[in-house]
């Protein structure tokens, strides 16, 4: 699988991870409880990322083409801005919630 249709097909999953953890938010009244909601989707970003890896047969832990970096490696510098990104936008859903 192109690293770039990888990218892309982690990002639609997380996005709709995200919204749905908005979702949750309303039933949730605890502050530290909706800060966990960030670790939850930190879980998610790399459950997402095993998930999409294995459904394309690819081996996380085997060497990219130049041999100087695993897939796992190369997926999580090339999708870690949405990460950031959307759990940025989380954070302040979960803050502005209050």
């Amino acid at each position: 699988m192109d690293l770039d249709l990888f990218r892309s097909e982690l990002e639609q999953r997380l996005l709709m991870a995200k919204e749905y953890l908005i979702q949750e938010l309303s039933s949730i009244d605890d502050d530290q409880e909706r800060l966990e909601l960030l670790g939850k989707f930190n879980d998610q970003y790399k459950e997402l990322t095993k998930r999409i890896a294995n459904e394309n047969r690819i081996d996380l832990n085997a060497q990219y083409q130049s041999g100087d970096f695993s897939y796992e490696k190369i997926i999580l510098g090339k999708t870690m801005d949405i990460y950031d990104k959307l759990a940025d936008e989380l954070y302040e859903e979960i803050t502005s919630a209050n």
